[in-house]
């Protein structure tokens, strides 16, 4: 372990390590954009990394030394790969081979910089070793949780824009062909709200989704309130198992109410979704609400109060208004929830017209369908979802936060 705290050591390891990453993620990006199945040769990729981690170690300072470690790192992966860095030949593929050249010395130069910025030479403390390790652990989490993030969704994206002879030609190619026309590349976004009906879809989630949300603010506000406020005999037994329903998956579920739904007429219909929905949001809503409302000061409501006003009264003007944030919060999930659904909406639709999205894109699934097509239904029930939970993110988060703490 001691000799692991050596300065050279941990160069040389830095260095090799992400000599690799970079290779890796260098291999699969071109891999998607440009079609041609590219390979990681981890010896040359590592020495790439140990160079470029060398060259920082007796030259920081200045951008003569970033130039160098950059021409030194891209060097040897050509010259190791036998001038085809990461199989791409310079002869055959020359623009693909320049940009992996430029982009392996250029980001394995700056990325073992950052790693190694500000380390002595000899043996290192264990509290400097520890630092150097973090800062690299931690630039790998960014990589790897962003390219698993990111990486689905692109691949949907990107097969919803091609045609059906590109996909069959070569299907690991997914680069845009921006010479073929708007019409050509959205022609599965415009077939599918002309052919497959799903403006109708769209509007059908998007009516459940807000009904549910109105539904589930309906209850759960004042359960929560009581909850939170209000002295009776059960309230701490009722507070720890509000989300005991939880505990009960909801494949255990459907097969009863698909039952009894069908006996009542309620199968096939919006208003069984209407009733199912709110039953699974209302209890993690009223969770999150009681958590919030019981750290909001008590002293208002008293006042209020002693000014005249009854409780509705003080609910509505006093701490609904200071509660907006936690409403925010709670409205978001359950429309996330809502609209994302896919259980309970496959088992109780059958009719075209009722299909929500998630319901709809199932619909597509079949041999006489292209996948682009899928793809592209996929897409269309992502963005909305994802744009709102872009713009309210920070709300989520402090509502989910004051909730957790005093619940």
């Amino acid at each position: 372990m001691a000799a692991l705290r050596h300065s050279l050591v941990m160069t040389a390891l830095t260095g090799i390590f992400w000599g690799w990453v970079v290779a890796t993620c260098l291999a699969v990006a071109m891999t998607l954009f440009s079609g041609q199945i590219l390979s990681v040769d981890l010896v040359s990729a590592g020495a790439g990394g140990l160079s470029a981690a060398g060259v920082y170690h007796f030259w920081k300072k200045g951008w003569l030394s970033f130039a160098a470690q950059a021409v030194v790192a891209a060097d040897i992966l050509v010259t190791l790969d036998g001038n085809a860095p990461l199989g791409a030949p310079l002869t055959g593929s020359p623009a693909t081979s320049a940009i992996i050249i430029v982009v392996f010395g250029l980001v394995t130069a700056l990325v073992v910089r950052a790693c190694l910025a500000g380390m002595p030479k000899g043996v290192l403390s264990r509290s400097l070793f520890e630092t150097h390790l973090i800062r690299s652990m931690i630039g790998f989490g960014y990589v790897f949780f962003t390219a698993i993030v990111l990486l689905p969704f692109y691949i949907m994206l990107m097969t919803s824009l091609k045609s059906q002879q590109s996909l069959m030609s070569n299907p690991l190619d997914y680069s845009i062909d921006l010479g073929a026309g708007i019409e050509t590349l959205f022609r599965s976004y415009i077939e599918l709200f002309a052919v497959y009906d799903f403006g109708t879809f769209l509007m059908n989630t998007a009516f459940v989704s807000v009904m549910t949300v109105a539904i589930t603010l309906l209850f759960c506000v004042p359960g929560a309130y009581a909850v939170a406020r209000l002295r009776f005999r059960g309230r701490k037994a009722l507070s720890r198992s509000i989300l005991m329903i939880y505990m009960v998956p909801a494949i255990v579920l459907v097969i009863p109410l698909y039952a009894v739904f069908s006996q009542l007429g309620l199968r096939n219909t919006h208003l069984g979704l209407l009733i199912v929905y709110p039953a699974t949001t209302v209890p993690v809503a009223l969770y999150m609400l009681q958590g919030y409302f019981k750290g909001l000061p008590f002293e208002l409501e008293e006042a209020g109060l002693m000014d005249g006003l009854n409780r509705w009264q003080v609910i509505l003007k006093i701490t609904l208004p200071l509660a907006m944030p936690a409403m925010a919060t709670v409205s978001l999930y359950v429309f996330m929830i809502a609209w994302n659904e896919f259980l309970f909406a496959f088992m109780f639709l059958d009719d075209t017209s009722l299909f929500t999205l998630s319901r709809g894109i199932v619909s597509l699934n079949s041999s006489e369908v292209p996948r682009q097509h899928l793809m592209a239904g996929a897409v269309i029930a992502t963005i909305p979802v994802l744009v709102l939970f872009l713009w309210f993110e920070r709300f989520l988060v402090q509502g989910l936060a004051a909730g957790g703490v005093k619940g």
